[in-house]
């Protein structure tokens, strides 16, 4: 299903992905906010590859990792609020970087060039 070229795949064939009922798909949406297909003119729901992804994780927490559903659901939220945290100090990192080889650059230079630079 990764490599179809489909941008939405129905209810039904998320489920017979996962040999579950689309009953249990509903079910899941609920446990898992982070879960929420869209859903189309019709009102019926359609399914990314970014939610199917999700879905492969939640049913491996669950099924292979022997997770509760309350266990899996705070396992997701917590590492979503990891890589937000991440992505945090990888910015501060970045800035930080970006001065130290500004600041190796400058003791690179001849004073002369410094001095002008101050000046301007």
């Amino acid at each position: 299903m990764e490599d179809s070229g489909k941008l939405y795949y129905g209810i039904k064939e998320v489920a017979d992905r996962f040999q579950i009922n689309a009953s249990k798909l509903r079910f899941y949406e609920k446990e898992f906010p982070m879960l929420q297909p869209k859903k189309n003119r019709s009102g019926d729901r359609v399914y990314t590859q970014a939610d199917i992804d999700l879905l492969t994780e939640i049913m491996d927490l669950i099924n292979q990792k022997k997770y509760t559903i309350p266990g899996a659901r705070e396992f997701l939220t917590n590492r979503d609020n990891r890589q937000r945290e991440n992505a945090k100090y990888i910015a501060k990192l970045t800035k930080l970087k970006k001065f130290l080889e500004k600041m190796r650059a400058d003791l690179d230079k001849p004073q002369e060039e410094i001095s002008q630079e101050n000046e301007a």
